[in-house]
């Protein structure tokens, strides 16, 4: 896995750990705790959290890792894993960065770009690692497809799930529309050029279903569905380019290709191959901490830096004025009740 997504300890560095911290000991937090625990190049100095018991209670699951304050936490470990609400991301982010700690920041990077800005700008001014938690980059799915597509015109992707209260303090815009968004923006790789969007708010405060049809300056178009109120799990994305056809399907880790180079013969259909590819092992949390580790201790470059996080937040950010644009058109016109 450090051969795919990071470069791995030398053999005179195989001792060397990264002493890290994790803030925030909800549903992520635990997550990242267990794999800073696990990791042969990490090691898990304490735990933060508002909530002690819940801290502590991690910590013991996680190898007991004590629950720290947060002051004791930032001067015990060389980096910090950020997993708290996105609301304190900003807050958080700075404060580790000025005190001299590396950090992985869980998406999205903060609440504005203005936030997103100097966060970026304080990590090149103190040389530190600041990396921002879009997990799809590191999946298989997503090496795959950037190695097969190159010349994409249009996507499709789809990120639905069943309601859970977690997550319900930001909008599905930016808890689970702003994977694919990222993925996206890496794999077009050209300014967006104009959004348009529907959403609404079911169970929560905030925005529980959107789609978004994004296009950009290059001509593609990408139709983006996201829903944290639906009766089943499906994360899917379908590309369609030059090179072919491909479909991907991030619950089961299958991606199947249409198209002329790879794979088994079409009969009928003028040359055209089906490739199917499948992983079946393949840990994406593990995958972001090998990265991590190896951009603090090797010096490797950041996959996910803190540029790449605020294009992501200012895509999720258009999709919601957009949103609330056209919330307003219809309520002008009467179509809609005020919310």
């Amino acid at each position: 896995m450090a051969g795919l997504f990071g470069g791995g300890a030398g053999r005179g560095e195989a001792a060397r750990q990264l002493r890290v911290g994790v803030v925030g000991a909800g549903h992520f937090g635990r997550f990242h705790a267990l794999k800073v625990a696990a990791s042969p190049r990490e090691s898990l100095v304490g735990i933060h959290d508002p909530d002690q018991a819940r801290a502590t209670l991690v910590g013991a699951e996680a190898g007991g890792a004590p629950a720290l304050g947060l002051e004791e936490l930032l001067a015990r470990c060389e980096a910090v894993v950020i997993a708290a609400p996105a609301e304190h991301h900003f807050a958080l982010a700075d404060r580790a960065l000025r005190a001299g700690r590396h950090v992985l920041v869980e998406k999205p990077i903060a609440s504005t770009l203005e936030q997103a800005d100097r966060l970026a700008a304080l990590a090149v001014e103190t040389g530190l690692v600041l990396q921002v938690g879009h997990l799809l980059r590191y999946s298989a799915e997503h090496r795959a497809i950037t190695g097969r597509i190159t010349r994409p015109l249009y996507i499709e992707a789809t990120r639905i799930a069943p309601f859970k209260p977690r997550g319900t303090d930001v909008s599905v815009i930016l808890d689970l529309m702003i994977h694919d968004l990222d993925l996206v923006l890496a794999i077009v790789d050209s300014e967006i050029a104009d959004v348009d969007a529907l959403g609404a708010a079911v169970s929560s405060q905030h925005e529980d279903i959107a789609n978004a049809r994004v296009r950009f300056a290059n001509g593609c178009v990408a139709t983006i569905t996201a829903s944290r109120i639906s009766l089943k799990t499906e994360r899917r994305m379908r590309l369609f380019s030059e090179e072919g056809y491909l479909s991907a399907d991030f619950v089961k880790r299958e991606l199947t290709m249409i198209g002329r180079e790879k794979g088994l013969p079409l009969p009928g259909t003028g040359g055209f191959r089906r490739e199917a590819v499948s992983w079946d092992d393949h840990d994406t949390l593990a995958a972001e901490h090998v990265a991590f580790a190896a951009a603090c201790l090797d010096g490797a470059p950041v996959l996910v830096d803190a540029q790449a996080g605020r294009r992501a937040l200012a895509a999720a950010l258009a999709v919601t004025d957009s949103i609330t644009s056209v919330r307003a058109l219809w309520e002008k016109s009467g179509l809609v009740s005020p919310a």
